[in-house]
């Protein structure tokens, strides 16, 4: 991001200043460190980003538990913000409580789930809203509605699909993600597919699958908040219950009944 003011836009991966990478974006878990702990691998990571880097690692809260996190990084100091994944993948992630069995699928019970959707404020950059995984699929979730974003990061490890339809859907509801909240949204996949879309969820530029590379991307800013932004599920709730009552009126009306 060369340019971080919300007017001119953002951009991805190894965008230049003159010659620097202003925000590097790395996949979910890219780091095998416990980077809230490691001041070498910070080090390490600042060097190579030379500027400001959003990087998915595991952290361990006070509980003891793991948690899946995207920590922001300004250089070998402990990271600036930190956000965990709060949708948590079923016996992938954790194993339910309200499903009772005699083994244990998931090793310690699996990671432990942050509080929601939250903004991270990063000095230097303009307020993201995190999006890890496949939390990328609920709709009306994906940003704290009452600390607005100004765009959207999706991080996330899709090499489990390998080169299916998985990581193509999984980038299809990314997409949608950004159309629904009025927001440009940036995707690091570890595998790919790694894409940048605008406000309006046209693509900008993508890596395609298990390509090594970056994406230099600028984006528009981010528009007005969207219906959708403003009354989330109501809208599709809404339509679900017109819907429903036409299907149950129109056959009632007289010329109209089944044959």
């Amino acid at each position: 991001m060369s340019d971080l003011s919300p007017e001119a836009g953002l951009e991805q991966a190894h965008a230049e200043t003159p010659g620097q990478p202003t925000l590097v974006v790395w996949p979910e878990t890219a780091s095998p460190y416990l980077l809230d702990q490691d001041a070498n691998a910070r080090a390490a990571i600042a060097d190579i980003a030379d500027g400001p880097a959003l990087v998915g690692s595991v952290r361990f809260g006070r509980d003891g538990k793991p948690r899946n996190s995207l920590m922001a990084l300004l250089g070998p100091s402990p990271p600036a913000a930190t956000y965990d994944k709060w949708h948590l993948v079923p016996f992938g992630e954790y194993q339910p409580e309200w499903l009772p069995l005699p083994i244990q699928v998931v090793p310690g019970g699996g990671f432990a789930s942050g509080p929601g959707p939250r903004t991270l404020h990063v000095p230097g950059l303009p307020p993201v809203g995190v999006l890890i995984c496949y939390e990328a699929i609920f709709p009306g979730q994906a940003i704290e509605a009452e600390d607005r974003p100004a765009w959207i990061v999706n991080v996330t490890n899709d090499a489990w699909f390998g080169n299916s339809t998985g990581p193509r859907q999984h980038l299809a509801a990314a997409r949608l993600r950004a159309v629904e909240e009025g927001l440009p949204l940036l995707r690091a996949a570890n595998t790919g597919i790694s894409a940048a879309f605008d406000a309006h969820g046209h693509e900008i530029d993508r890596l395609g699958m298990n390509i090594a590379g970056t994406v230099v991307v600028t984006l528009p800013g981010a528009l007005p908040p969207t219906p959708f932004a403003r009354f989330g599920l109501l809208l599709p709730g809404l339509l679900a219950l017109i819907t429903t009552a036409l299907a149950l009126w129109l056959p009632q009306r007289p010329g109209l009944a089944p044959r």
